[in-house]
């Protein structure tokens, strides 16, 4: 079944075109018989008439061709080819026009979700129609969009929405079914087909049994074992009945009896170990399938060997971790697979598989060996490898009857890529931890030295250069400055710094910072720049980017020249070189590494590389966490790489560490090309200009009334008497309510407040909740926040308008400052 809404009717222009040539003809001719009358010369009218002719006839001819091009090129659309374009059995197509109308489906998108309804309103139970209205939004902006898998009943699909048609005017939503693995229904279609049928080639039988004993699917030499019919179907028939045992527990086909060959019997579950314990058999009777492949014993009585080497080859080709073990323990045979997911040498495998496990486990792998070699039955038992003690893994036993010395088939899967995955997921969950513990210290501690700062300045005021008490302050406010300075590498690590991004370029950076570099290295580094050509532009904060330079350079100096060593590494005093390198990095070339972390997409790196000692690789994973160096005691804050790492993330940039003990370290930073928009831009420097300067509507003369509202004692107390030196009248407030009271008291009395000094986070109501609440009775009324966090972030979270941003901690001089410039704006 089809839809097409849309219709096209052949128009035929030809009448109009000879009505048009015969109105010509008749005006010719009229002009003609005119100008006959009027100078009575018939000749002169007819070689008229003749000449008007010609030239119709050949600008006739010369026309048509255009004609006809411009007729092909807006020829109307022809939607049966379309239709036949997305007739396709397993993909269900339909295009929506911009009025959200179904304009054409095909077949399989109206047996799936029939065509009651256009996308995204698809009307089914279980579908989130908002999300997919919003990946269409996605798609008309941006040309594609896609959507994770849609679940309607037993139904998963795959959502691709691309724009198309010669405006763009149209969708066209492509519904991919995702098909569900079935691992029972997989092996039942290989021992079906051409892998049974290899196999039964080899004279091996297979059998895919349900754990109720019934047979899902057999191969033909089975069969033709079991009922003497290879063409029979077995399907659905007891697997066990078509055995029989003797009293030495050889196994025989009951058809055949002791007439025919012993069999030995292999048993090799269907489903993963770690499904099988998740689940029940009777809820998914697939977990507990199992396969099983039977091989002729054509030795004779106690010929026990006989069989196994055809086994080991089967075994050793499967992807899965697969081992035996005899009755005593001893390992018979391990595939690749299973060395390699054990960490051993792929050469052989030890004698018992407790040499795999560290010594705490051996008892335990030992005494489940045993018992599943005397019992038979399947089970798992965690244990750690000696290649990978820290992480416990999971061993599959399962015991077996009827191969011989075989008695016990253990089964490891790989999950070093999952430990992997796990340790990076540890690390950059502990990474977001520590960031956001790092941020919440130093915004408090930036209150405390705030009130200090403050302080400080107070009490220089009232001293003079040559008092005792002066040189002791002057050391108490540089101390509280340093203290400052710290807390900004905690606010930059945390990625809460106040950043002041522009569009540059990364050469210019490095040009600017390069003298001051080279005094800073000495005499025993050679510093060497090299930039490449056609760098794209890139949008950071230069200042923050000088300092990401001066860290890593002071790290690479102490490693070059004796100032501390890498992990007790010493480090070089001969000195050596630092590179300083500008890399063009296309989509093509992020594709070609195959990071994980990196984004497809064009970049412009900064290559910083030295040629010390490096850093030894138990120790690469850490160095960008706060507070740890690999200097000696003494020598290092370990605050100068987690800096580095803040603010590059803050930019949008990424970051990597490589290091080879001996050679040297390299740090490679990629930031994003930005590509400006002319009217963005335009805008953006609008927008920045208006809310920097706000139109005047009075003069500021000097004082003013100010609300200061400061949850702490200490800053609030620094701040009052800071403005009230300086000439304003000041109403302070301990939060958010007390601040909209003193607000209501103001204006009751007839009083208004020039100014609005608030902090944000406070208890009860916040700065931003109460400068709401103030713009619903003074729209014009500024708000000048005081914080420790990123200004960048506040604007993003606050949004409120004429808003200013004053950064924590802050001299008296600068929170002066700061009241000045916002009321001389107003």
């Amino acid at each position: 079944m089809s839809v097409n809404t849309l219709t096209v009717e052949a128009v035929n222009a030809s009448p109009s075109r000879w009505r048009e040539r015969l109105v010509v003809a008749l005006s010719v001719l009229a002009s003609a018989l005119l100008l006959w009358l009027a100078s009575g010369q018939a000749v002169s009218a007819l070689a008229y008439a003749l000449g008007v002719g010609c030239l119709a006839i050949a600008l006739s001819f010369a026309i048509r061709p255009r004609e006809a091009a411009e007729t092909s090129d807006f020829a109307p659309p022809d939607w049966s080819v379309t239709h036949a374009a997305i007739e396709r059995g397993d993909e269900a197509t339909a295009i929506i026009d911009r009025a959200g109308r179904l304009t054409c489906a095909n077949a399989r998108f109206a047996e799936c979700f029939g065509i009651g309804a256009a996308p995204p309103r698809l009307g089914l139970e279980g579908v989130d129609n908002e999300a997919l209205e919003g990946a269409a939004r996605a798609a008309w902006r941006d040309g594609r969009a896609e959507y994770q898998p849609i679940s309607a009943g037993e139904r998963a699909w795959r959502l691709e929405i691309e724009r198309a048609g010669r405006g763009q005017d149209f969708l066209i939503w492509r519904f991919s079914p995702v098909v569900r693995r079935d691992p029972l229904h997989e092996v039942i279609g290989h021992v079906r087909g051409k892998v049974g049928q290899a196999l039964g080639r080899e004279g091996i039988q297979v059998a895919a049994v349900a754990p109720d004993g019934q047979i899902h699917a057999a191969n033909t030499l089975f069969a033709a074992r079991a009922v003497g019919d290879a063409e029979a179907d077995v399907a659905g028939t007891d697997f066990v009945g078509y055995f029989s045992a003797d009293e030495q527990e050889r196994i025989y086909y009951a058809r055949e009896g002791n007439r025919g060959a012993s069999v030995r019997m292999l048993h090799v579950p269907i489903a993963d170990p770690e499904a099988v314990a998740a689940s029940s058999a009777a809820a998914d009777p697939a977990q507990t399938a199992s396969l099983f492949l039977l091989i002729d014993n054509q030795g004779g009585v106690g010929d026990t060997r006989t069989g196994i080497p055809q086994i080991e080859a089967l075994l050793a080709r499967l992807p899965l971790g697969l081992a035996m073990t005899d009755r005593d323990g001893r390992f018979l045979f391990a595939n690749k697979a299973f060395l390699r997911a054990a960490g051993h040498d792929e050469s052989g495998p030890p004698p018992y598989p407790s040499d795999l496990v560290i010594r705490e486990d051996k008892g335990a792998l030992a005494d489940a060996v045993r018992r599943f070699a005397g019992g038979g039955g399947s089970g798992d038992v965690a244990v750690r490898l000696r290649s990978a003690p820290e992480d416990p893994v999971s061993l599959s036993l399962a015991g077996v009857r009827g191969l011989g010395e075989g008695a016990v088939i253990l089964s490891l899967k790989d999950s070093s890529e999952e430990t992997r995955l796990k340790r990076e997921i540890a690390q950059a969950t502990k990474m977001q931890a520590v960031g956001q513990l790092a941020g919440g210290v130093a915004h408090d501690f930036n209150n405390v030295l705030t009130a200090i700062i403050g302080y400080c300045d107070l009490m220089l005021m009232r001293h003079t250069p040559g008092d005792s008490d002066y040189d002791d302050i002057q050391q108490i406010r540089a101390n509280s400055n340093r203290a400052a300075s710290l807390t900004r590498q905690l606010l930059a690590f945390s990625r809460q710094q106040t950043l002041r991004p522009e569009v540059l370029q990364l050469p210019d950076v490095v040009a600017e910072i390069s003298t001051l570099l080279k005094r800073l290295l000495g005499e025993k580094i050679l510093l060497e720049v090299t930039h490449d050509r056609g760098l794209g532009l890139v949008r950071a904060d230069p200042v923050q980017l000088e300092q990401v330079l001066l860290n890593l350079a002071v790290n690479a100096r102490d490693a070059m020249t004796g100032n501390g060593g890498s992990g007790g590494i010493p480090a070089t005093k001969g000195g050596g070189v630092l590179r300083l390198k500008t890399r063009r990095i296309t989509a093509a070339d992020v594709r070609a590494m195959k990071s994980e972390i990196l984004p497809i997409g064009d970049y412009t790196a900064l290559i910083v590389e030295d040629t010390g000692h490096g850093i030894p690789p138990a120790q690469i994973g850490k160095i960008f966490e706060p507070f740890f160096t690999t200097k000696e005691k003494g020598k290092g804050t370990g605050l100068g790489l987690s800096t580095v790492y803040g603010i590059v993330k803050q930019s949008g940039g990424f970051i990597f560490a490589e290091s080879e003990v001996g050679k040297g370290t390299r740090f490679s930073i990629y930031f994003p090309v930005h590509v400006p928009d002319a009217a963005d831009a335009e805008e953006a420097a609008a927008a920045a200009t208006a809310a920097k300067l706000p139109p005047k509507r009075k003069q500021w003369s000097g004082g003013g009334r100010v609300l200061l509202v400061e949850d702490e004692d200490t800053v609030r107390a620094v701040a009052e008497r800071a403005l009230a030196r300086q000439g304003y009248e000041v109403t302070t407030a301990s939060d958010g309510e007390d601040g909209l009271e003193a607000l209501g008291r103001a204006i009751s009395a007839g009083e208004e407040f020039d100014l609005v000094l608030s902090d944000v986070v406070m208890p009860s109501m916040d700065g931003p909740a109460m400068a709401r609440e103030i713009r619903a009775l003074r729209p014009e009324l500024p708000v000048l926040f005081m914080s420790g966090y990123a200004e960048e972030q506040l604007r993003r979270e606050i949004d409120i308008p004429n808003m200013y941003f004053l950064a924590k901690p802050f001299s008296v001089a600068q929170i002066c400052t700061a009241v000045e410039d916002v009321l001389k704006a107003r």
